[in-house]
């Protein structure tokens, strides 16, 4: 079964600074129906205007995501870390006991295009963590490059949950099949592009939950870009 939720369906946001849309209740939007899909708690896509961004503030007992789509976003925290991510990095905190952290852009003159992920850990309690690693995306079919698991492997970062978040990108007309276990649940969600999914169009913006499917079936009408996550 798919379950389509439309780019603009979404909840929304306006600081003029931010441009931020919501797939799942957060802040200030709040919808009974959308308070998450399994683990997945938060997908947030965030425009952040030049020399703006989220001043300190804390978190407690998530696994959070960020994947910047363009731009760059400086990241300051209170274990110590500072750095700049852009597109082609992926970044992971582990919330934990408590994290307290800074987001801005980082460029002056160029906004940055972001999705912010939470996961609901699998244990509360950790103790708070950072990593970030540099991921490489194939631009053709054939492959879902994994950034996210829970062992951490290869240029993956680590989430304390049975889950696996991965990327595929595909050229116009190009397909890829993706084959499930009918017992896990899916969720897609398009960052840029349009594409079918098992002949459901679906265009950038636009998420879908995958329940009891034993074979997912893509087909780019445009070059596309989508995050696949494989849920318990």
């Amino acid at each position: 079964m798919l379950t389509l939720r439309k780019s603009n369906d979404r909840g929304s946001a306006d600081l003029g600074w931010l441009q931020t849309r919501y797939s799942f209740s957060f802040a200030n939007y709040y919808d009974p129906q959308q308070m998450g899909f399994r683990s997945l708690r938060v997908i947030n896509e965030d425009h952040v205007a030049p020399n703006a961004g989220f001043p300190s503030h804390g978190h407690r007992d998530m696994e959070i995501i960020t994947y910047i789509l363009s731009g760059q976003l400086a990241h300051k925290d209170n274990l110590g870390n500072g750095s700049v991510i852009d597109a082609g990095k992926i970044q992971r905190m582990t919330a934990g006991t408590g994290i307290v952290h800074s987001e801005f852009n980082a460029s002056g003159n160029r906004p940055v295009h972001l999705l912010q992920i939470w996961i609901e850990p699998n244990q509360t309690g950790l103790p708070p963590s950072y990593e970030e690693k540099q991921i490489t995306v194939a631009e053709n079919a054939g492959t879902l490059q994994a950034i996210a698991t829970p062992t951490g492997a290869g240029e993956t970062v680590t989430v304390h949950q049975d889950m696996t978040l991965a990327v595929g990108r595909l050229q116009a007309a190009e397909g890829l099949t993706i084959d499930l276990d009918p017992s896990r649940y899916g969720w897609l969600q398009v960052t840029r592009g349009e594409l079918m999914i098992n002949q459901l169009p679906i265009q950038a913006g636009d998420g879908v939950a995958v329940m009891v499917e034993s074979e997912l079936k893509l087909q780019a009408k445009t070059p596309c870009e989508f995050l696949w996550f494989d849920l318990v």
